[in-house]
């Protein structure tokens, strides 16, 4: 079962297989999804990697900056609909109606509660991992590009921002729920700090 948000209605919708539900993680291991648990990191990780050494080794940057854009691109098409939903029990997309409004879809698996015993407890934490420390890690490239005035490469790291946050907001919006229990989460969470 999941929880659907759109325009901030919350309907139950069973849209993930309930044979994905009722498996439980092997006994050996604790990543029941390793080759998922790779690309989640993969495409964020190379990059990272890629954009690191790219001013010092080549002189083409049309080259470093379509390599960049095509693995964050890689990147937030797999995160999006295949290794959230499998590592975390998260999906999201937005559609756009007849009228032309656009609606926003967040669904949370029921099943990934913290007392169930299918909770794929490392996977869920490699996803998160990834997803906060790549997106600031982009963050400190951003400031680092637009103080030490390298213009060319902030289009590059701009874009790595917005894929990244993109990803995460959506999850954020999927794993807390509509907009409203968002803003009252803060609220308390800040309250609560004061």
């Amino acid at each position: 079962m999941l929880q659907q948000d759109s325009n901030d209605d919350i309907e139950d919708v069973s849209l993930f297989d309930a044979e994905e539900e009722t498996t439980s993680r092997p006994e050996k291991s604790q990543i029941s999804h390793p080759v998922a648990s790779f690309f989640h990191l993969f495409f964020r990780v190379g990059a990272i990697r890629v954009y690191l050494p790219c001013e010092w080794f080549s002189t083409s940057f049309i080259a470093c900056m379509v390599t960049i854009i095509l693995l964050l691109s890689c990147d937030f098409g797999a995160v999006k609909n295949v290794t959230g939903r499998l590592m975390a029990g998260l999906r999201w997309w937005n559609h756009t109606d007849e009228d032309g409004k656009s609606h926003w879809v967040s669904e949370s698996r029921k099943a990934f509660s913290q007392d169930s015993k299918t909770v794929p407890e490392a996977e869920s934490r490699i996803s998160w991992l990834g997803l906060i420390a790549c997106l600031v890690l982009w963050v400190i490239f951003a400031f680092s590009a637009l103080f030490s005035f390298r213009v060319k490469w902030l289009a590059v790291v701009i874009m790595g921002v917005v894929l990244q946050g993109a990803n995460l907001y959506g999850y954020i919006r999927c794993k807390v729920g509509s907009r409203k229990n968002l803003t009252s989460m803060a609220t308390s969470y800040l309250g609560k700090q004061f």
